[in-house]
């Protein structure tokens, strides 16, 4: 019942992925030598580009942007500038790659600048610009990236921003409808197609697949699959059983249930479960045998406790046994259960089981 409320309540789902816009921006500088000497405050800006909906541009700076000490290294640096105006914080990083002149393939210099790849805070009112390249002197300005007077620098922008969150809809569910295998065997008992085994009671055939009852019953097994076979296609006679009893009997073993059980339990068809229960017993099928025990244990009377108390012990039945005897044992049943006819049968049948 909770596995059945729980699979009743509605479930959504909604999926967030990370959302990025990432673009090259390649920055040729030609001339190099006559952009420097300006100062230090002075630098060098690459046209605007537009990367995740926001204008960029990178800011190199030529000459020596901080005053350096005695034993300071002189440093190239270059800058990734915000330049759309307003708009919330966003995080962005920039990596700088030096083209080789002689190839023209471009090397990273975040090996330079560890943090070149960390994605940083950019804000239009305060911190718009934010270091993306730091490079000795006497590596950015010697060859093979400056040759001829030129250098030229790719810068890989990538924005990080909002991420993008799917609306919420129901879980996708598929669903599977119950087995139907036990049917699917019922309707080939029933349609005799393949049928490799007849089985004779009292002159009524009965067709079937021998592989069925023989993995359903120990006792069918050798005899339909063992060395006891004998060859040929003669019918199997099964002797001291009804034909009706037989029938109900290769049902429950080809679909594992009886026909109309409701119909089967009551009085009027006690009879017929104690045949079902002796048919079970001689061929082993345990769980029919149980069913049985079940339904004659519901439908214990006056008048047929002490004929189902005997029917028990002589199939062993332990369970069922125990309920006839608590049965017959109550106080306001024992005088009508001693005068029943069932009762003087089983005295004269089995004087021990009464003691």
């Amino acid at each position: 019942m909770k596995r059945h409320q729980m699979e009743s309540v509605p479930r959504t789902v909604s999926t967030v992925v990370p959302n990025t816009a990432e673009a090259t921006h390649v920055f040729d500088i030609v001339g190099y030598s006559q952009m420097k000497g300006r100062g230090r405050e002075e630098h060098v800006t690459s046209g605007t580009f537009v990367v995740g909906g926001l204008h960029w541009a990178i800011l190199l700076f030529p000459d020596t942007h901080v005053i350096l000490l005695d034993d300071e290294e002189d440093n190239v640096t270059a800058f990734l500038e915000l330049q759309s105006q307003g708009g919330s914080k966003v995080r962005a990083c920039c990596d700088v790659r030096l083209v080789d002149q002689t190839t023209g393939l471009a090397s990273s210099a975040a090996p330079a600048q560890p943090d070149a790849k960390t994605f940083k805070v950019f804000n239009a009112d305060e911190s718009n610009r934010v270091s993306c390249l730091k490079m000795k002197r006497t590596e950015f300005e010697a060859p093979p990236y400056l040759v001829d007077d030129r250098i030229t620098l790719e810068c890989v922008v990538t924005v990080k921003k909002e991420p993008r969150v799917s609306r919420a809809s129901p879980v996708p569910r598929i669903k599977v409808p119950p087995s139907n295998m036990m049917q699917q065997l019922g309707d080939l008992l029933e349609s005799k197609e393949g049928a490799d085994v007849v089985f004779d009671v009292t002159g009524e055939t009965f067709p079937a697949h021998k592989l069925v009852p023989a993995m359903r019953s120990p006792v069918f097994k050798p005899e339909l699959c063992g060395p006891m076979r004998e060859s040929g296609t003669e019918p199997i006679s099964i002797v001291d059983m009804q034909p009706v009893v037989f029938k109900a009997l290769l049902q429950f073993i080809y679909t594992d249930w009886l026909p109309s059980i409701r119909d089967l339990e009551g009085d009027d068809n006690s009879e017929m479960i104690r045949h079902l229960l002796v048919a079970a017993d001689r061929y082993a099928v345990d769980r029919l045998k149980l069913l049985c025990q079940s339904i004659l244990c519901k439908n214990l009377r006056v008048g047929n406790v002490a004929t189902t108390l005997a029917l028990a012990d002589q199939h062993h039945c332990g369970m069922l046994k125990d309920a006839c005897i608590e049965f017959m044992s109550c106080p306001n049943m024992l005088d009508d259960v001693v005068a029943s006819q069932g009762f003087v049968d089983l005295e004269n049948t089995a004087p021990s089981l009464i003691a």
